[in-house]
């Protein structure tokens, strides 16, 4: 638009490049948003809606809020179902020359957001892909904060919501077929409260979801990820795979494996079969109290909390695979001592999945660090205890925990046991682990000292000069 400031233009623009975002857009310590963003954001966050001069007739409606407490107006919107485009100044205001360049770092939607505050550490948060190509259907489900990715596909509609329904995804990305799919899109978004977008023709491309699936998991083909049976599912994976890296704008290195799965894999159990049998909530108030995942749970960490609710959500239908989980049980309840030592050693462990992912997206504080070190400092002593069991699951758990010392013991020499939130605090890194920030932390101190003296030797000559004019 002619007349607007050069600020205005470029929040214009970079507005344009996420349509159907909201836009935070930082400008000092605050995220600010105008024109509709303003008016949507001030309706829905009940703060104040301002004005700006931006160089046209009428100012534009502007809101904000500020930068030290974005995670929470940030959690508000994306539960209601927006999505939030972040723009972040990528330089210093002093000393820029000009218009402080700004960048989008990130775009938080309902299926990849990550703050621990927004997100059930008993549940996963599942972003769906669906692809709807020649009467059948394409899925791929995936856990940004866990790194849980999923692949499979169905002949039916039918067998489609029963998917959606096993994992009540947060957001749904599809192509736009599926809106003609004859799947009742309006029911699925006010039953699961899910929000559900198309996405460009080109994120469906054949070609493209293989070629970056290949890049993600470092392969020459696609049959050693066991995807050879799966054409549909790895359109839907890919599709998923390149929403993600837009949105999160990182290396998503966390996610490491993507599971094909057969839905015959699993008891089929359709949507009204779940709900009349209670198994994660009951039938009339909606609560986990009272349910079959309630009776069972008792669980000592949040991955377990949501290993078991997968179990419960997709009963085991094999007979060897049934008889192993029961064998490793049967151990465990015969060894009292044992079993209850291991929770013991379990109770004190974080999240680590999610530990994992805000490390992996550069989100983890130092606080964050010092918890994945004390969960690691637990598993020795969990896999000297699994030596003593024989079942096969158990023998295999005992063979693969790795107890990641290294990690643990270069955590404990870098950082501080009591650290700042913040790592803008300063004083994480110990003393004596990185010669360079040695030199840097000395350097201040004694500017710091000699700051102090130069103010004492001022307050001084002050207070002489002050009792010299009494005499």
């Amino acid at each position: 638009m002619a007349g607007l400031s050069p600020m205005m233009a470029h929040y214009l623009e970079t507005k344009k490049e996420y349509p159907g975002c909201l836009l935070f857009y930082r400008l000092g310590d605050f995220y600010e948003m105008f024109f509709e963003d303003a008016i949507t954001v001030s309706r829905e966050l009940e703060i104040t809606l301002t004005g700006k001069e931006c160089g046209l007739e009428e100012r534009a409606p502007m809101c904000g809020v500020p930068h030290h407490a974005v995670e929470t107006y940030l959690n508000r919107l994306v539960q209601k179902g927006y999505k939030v485009a972040i723009a972040e100044q990528m330089e210093d205001p002093r000393q820029a020359k000009g218009l402080v360049k700004r960048e989008v770092i990130r775009v938080v939607t309902p299926g990849t957001i990550t703050s621990a505050q927004a997100l059930d550490e008993t549940r996963n948060n599942y972003l769906m892909g669906v692809v709807y190509i020649g009467e059948a259907f394409g899925i791929a489900v995936t856990d940004i904060s866990t790194g849980d990715f999923l692949v499979t596909q169905v002949e039916s509609d039918r067998e489609l919501i029963d998917e959606i329904n096993k994992f009540t995804p947060s957001e749904i990305i599809c192509n736009e077929a599926f809106y003609v799919s004859g799947v009742d899109i309006e029911d699925i978004k006010n039953r699961y409260q899910t929000v559900i977008s198309s996405l460009d023709h080109h994120y469906f491309s054949d070609e493209v979801c293989r070629k970056i699936l290949r890049e993600h998991y470092q392969v020459g083909t696609l049959t050693g990820l066991g995807l050879d049976d799966y054409d549909m599912g790895v359109i839907a994976a890919g599709a998923v795979m390149q929403y993600m890296y837009e949105t999160q704008k990182s290396s998503l290195s966390h996610i490491t494996t993507i599971t094909p799965y057969s839905t015959g894999q699993y008891m089929i159990i359709d949507t009204s079969t779940r709900r009349n049998l209670e198994l994660l909530e009951t039938l009339r108030e909606k609560q986990k109290r009272g349910s079959l995942l309630w009776v069972l749970d008792r669980t000592k960490t949040a991955m377990g909390a949501r290993m078991l609710r997968t179990y419960v959500e997709q009963p085991l239908i094999h007979k060897s695979e049934i008889i192993g989980r029961q064998n490793a049980i049967e151990e465990l309840n015969m060894n009292y001592i044992s079993r209850e030592e291991i929770g013991e050693y379990l109770n004190p462990i974080y999240d680590l999945e999610r530990l994992i992912g805000r490390i992996s997206y550069k989100t983890a504080n130092p606080r964050d660090l010092i918890a994945f070190k004390s969960s690691l400092e637990m598993l020795p002593h969990i896999k000297a205890l699994l030596k003593e069991f024989t079942s096969e699951l158990l023998t295999d758990l005992y063979n693969e925990l790795d107890p990641l010392d290294d990690i643990k013991d270069y955590i404990e020499r870098a950082i501080i046991e009591d650290p700042p939130v913040s790592i803008r605090e300063g004083g994480i890194i110990r003393e004596g682990f990185h010669e360079e920030a040695d030199k840097l932390r000395s350097a201040k101190n004694r500017g710091k000292n000699l700051a102090g003296g130069f103010r004492g030797k001022r307050k001084r000559k002050k207070r002489n000069q002050e009792s010299e004019s009494k005499i």
